[in-house]
């Protein structure tokens, strides 16, 4: 067996409400996992990416993961960078001392396409939130060699630009199809929720889209001014949340819903020369699908690889059959694709910018709070678990 430490989330341990939710939630013990077979490979985390999908886990919330797995105890943590310690005999793409992204596509089927993710719903997988764990040979993507980008920013770029990277492909030729051969530039490209739709929209940039991203921050603003994209201030639309129960039980309600869509709606027309949206991305899900279908042009594309709130959708296929609306659902990426992603990263510096700080070892569970309760701006909170 290897023994290591961990942060480690507990079968039925309660996260779903409270001002500290992690400070009973996860804790760091010693984890035990067997030793690797022929086509394993066991690592060190260096760094890791907190993603939306451990908070999800943290408050068991659509499930309790533990009771998913059948496991009492889980670790979680599936982006970042690690460092190769030892290979299985049958090993062959990676060596002792190489970084290499984790690629965290556990369980492929017969396409290749994700069907469990490591660290997350895949049975019997140890996250990053270990001092050590193991992989198979297929998950893990070597960096270029002398990289001009730090670990850091890889480990970033780990998930959510290789999630991006998947989902534009998708919905970039579903696009294409619609459009046939019209000019990029007339192609309007919006976005709102985190790092991939971030990471998405500047690959709809560089490949000679309008592209348009809402926040909520002055930070994110900025970010999103710097990266080239047009900036929309979500706080001009702060009454677009929609709730179906309400809408047709509360008047009040229902009007300032509806005088704030229409603001909304005439920001899009004025930025896409009333041409609408063409490739939409929404990440964020319910409270934004209405106003996300409404904007969507004359043909378009609404696409996601995940959400945030709200998985439920409905709309009226009828019109979304008239308006020629394709809708594209994508989760996480092929193998081939992360290769993809990771060559044209290096080539392109299409990888993010850092600007906060990193969490060290001992400030996991405050990472988690701080996630949480919304104080961390960046799209890419890092954290470290090994030597660089």
């Amino acid at each position: 067996m290897v023994t290591t430490e961990a942060w480690v989330l507990s079968e039925g341990t309660p996260g779903a409400a409270g001002a500290h939710l992690v400070a009973s939630v996860l804790k760091k013990e010693i984890f035990e996992f067997p030793e690797i077979t022929q086509d394993e490979v066991l690592v060190e985390p260096i760094f890791g990416a907190w993603e939306g999908n451990m908070n999800h886990a943290l408050r068991q919330s659509p499930v309790d993961i533990c009771q998913q797995r059948r496991e009492p105890k889980v670790v979680l943590g599936n982006s970042g960078v690690v460092r190769v310690l030892k290979t299985g005999s049958a090993v062959r793409s990676v060596a002792q001392g190489d970084c290499c992204l984790l690629f965290c596509n556990a369980v492929p089927d017969l396409h290749g396409y994700p069907t469990k993710i490591f660290a997350y719903d895949a049975p019997h997988t140890v996250g990053l939130l270990a001092k050590q764990t193991k992989v198979k040979e297929f998950q893990l993507i070597p960096i270029p060699a002398r990289s001009k980008h730090s670990l850091q920013q890889w480990a970033a770029f780990s998930l959510r630009y290789v999630t991006a990277w998947a989902n534009w492909k998708v919905a970039h030729a579903c696009w294409r199809a619609l459009s046939g051969d019209e000019d990029p530039a007339r192609t309007y490209v919006w976005g709102w929720g985190g790092g991939v739709a971030f990471a998405e929209l500047q690959l709809a940039k560089f490949f000679g889209c309008r592209s348009a991203m809402i926040a909520s921050t002055e930070l994110r603003l900025e970010r999103i001014r710097a990266a080239g994209l047009t900036a929309v201030d979500r706080r001009e639309f702060s009454n677009l949340a929609f709730n179906s129960a309400r809408y047709a039980t509360d008047q009040s309600y229902r009007k300032s819903y509806l005088n704030t869509e229409r603001l909304f709606l005439n920001r899009v027309r004025a930025v896409t020369e009333g041409r609408g949206v063409s490739i939409f991305v929404d990440f964020i899900g319910s409270p934004v699908y209405r106003a996300s279908l409404t904007a969507l042009g004359r043909p378009g594309v609404l696409t996601t690889a995940g959400w945030k709130e709200g998985m439920k959708l409905s709309s009226v296929r009828a019109l979304e059959c008239m308006n020629w609306h394709i809708h594209v659902n994508t989760h996480y990426a092929r193998y081939i694709d992360g290769c993809e992603a990771v060559d044209f990263a290096e080539k392109h510096d299409w990888i993010p910018m850092l600007t906060e700080r990193v969490y060290g070892w001992d400030e996991i569970a405050n990472l988690a709070e701080d996630y949480d309760a919304g104080r961390i701006s960046e799209y890419f909170p890092i954290y470290q678990v090994g030597s660089a």
